[in-house]
C-alpha cells in the first residue's frame, strides 16, 4: 500500500479541510435553496437534505 497523498477532490467531503478558513465566512441558504434541497432529498428518498444536497443547491447558487 502506498502511502500517496490522495488528491482533495477525490475524497469524501467528510474527509475534506475546512473550506472556511479559506473561502471566508458561511452564508445561510435562502428559502428557496432549502425548499430545492427538499426536493433533491425526496427525489432521493431520504427524509431530510444532507451535507450534499445543501453543498449542491449553494453551488448552483453560486453559479447564477
Amino acid at each position: 500500500m502506498s502511502t500517496a497523498r490522495v488528491k482533495t477532490a477525490r475524497r469524501p467531503t467528510w474527509e475534506r479541510a475546512n473550506p472556511k478558513a479559506r473561502a471566508g465566512t458561511s452564508r445561510h441558504l435562502t428559502a428557496g435553496q432549502k425548499a430545492t434541497a427538499r426536493k433533491r432529498t425526496k427525489r432521493a428518498g431520504r427524509r431530510y437534505p444532507n451535507l450534499v444536497d445543501n453543498m449542491e443547491v449553494a453551488r448552483e447558487a453560486k453559479k447564477r
